[in-house]
């Protein structure tokens, strides 16, 4: 880690407020469970989103992640309310789904709302500014997004972004425990 946090911590990630900037701490994590639980999202196209974002960000707990497998089991062991959320929105894609994500242009199985899905996700991380300008995605995006989804997608990237790279830059990606309820499955 490239912070200290007590050894004997099981969960430093989750803890990170009790040790530095609570209030900020607070308010990202308010933000993540706001993303989780209020997202209409469908499923598949929030999790699209969210394992290219962990790609690219680099995150190993968001990489490992499947929100239909470890989001209820996480919420339980953080005290934290794991009704009504994303989970609920749809089918669990399979693992041949994210083993695709980085080939989200050729991979066949994926339905066009979720490759644009992917795409807005890969393109808000590395090139915002580019994306902001290109007419000819936001005209593809808008004939099968409505401007409601595409703002709860935006919020759900830039929480994705956010939450994973404190993560990883930190080093606390390594010692999660989120990990550990993956590798349960």
């Amino acid at each position: 880690m490239r912070i200290s946090i007590p050894d004997d911590n099981p969960d430093p990630f989750s803890s990170l407020g009790d040790y530095f900037s609570p209030e900020m701490v607070r308010a990202s994590n308010g933000f993540s469970q706001t993303v989780y639980k209020k997202t209409k999202l469908p499923l598949r196209i929030f999790e699209g989103a969210r394992a290219r974002t962990a790609e690219i960000n680099g995150c190993m707990v968001c990489r490992a992640f499947r929100a239909k497998r470890d989001l209820q089991d996480f919420y339980k062991s953080s005290g934290v309310d794991s009704s009504n959320t994303v989970i609920e929105n749809g089918a669990a894609p399979d693992e041949e789904f994210y083993q695709n994500i980085t080939n989200w242009k050729s991979y066949p199985a994926y339905s066009e709302r979720e490759r644009l899905a992917i795409e807005y996700a890969e393109r808000f991380c590395i090139e915002p500014q580019a994306l902001a300008k290109d007419d000819i995605f936001w005209e593809r995006t808008k004939r099968v997004f409505s401007d409601e989804e595409i703002v709860d997608l935006s919020q759900c990237v830039a929480s994705f972004i956010a939450t994973g790279r404190v993560a990883h830059v930190l080093g606390l990606d390594k010692v999660c425990s989120i990990i550990e309820l993956g590798a349960a499955e």
